[in-house]
């Protein structure tokens, strides 16, 4: 995958150095609306094979799996 991820679909899964996670969740981007001047991006929240949990954000996962740092399991190369 290269370039901007614009979107992953809940349930793939990824290889996150020896673990294996799945995208259970997106935290969709948006402005807060009582202060417009804060907006916040999209988050994407995996569930590790060891049981944890992490909340990461969609152009930190985009990098990463740009860098082959994290593998999107199931997708063709």
């Amino acid at each position: 995958m290269h370039g901007k991820l614009e979107s992953i679909a809940i349930g793939t899964l990824i290889r996150d150095g020896e673990r294996v996670g799945i995208i259970y969740r997106e935290i969709k981007s948006g402005t807060w609306t009582e202060q417009p001047l804060f907006n916040w991006r999209t988050n994407y929240e995996i569930y590790y094979d060891d049981g944890s949990i992490c909340v990461m954000a969609g152009d930190t996962l985009s990098r990463l799996i740009g860098i082959n740092r994290i593998e999107v399991l199931g997708e063709k190369k």
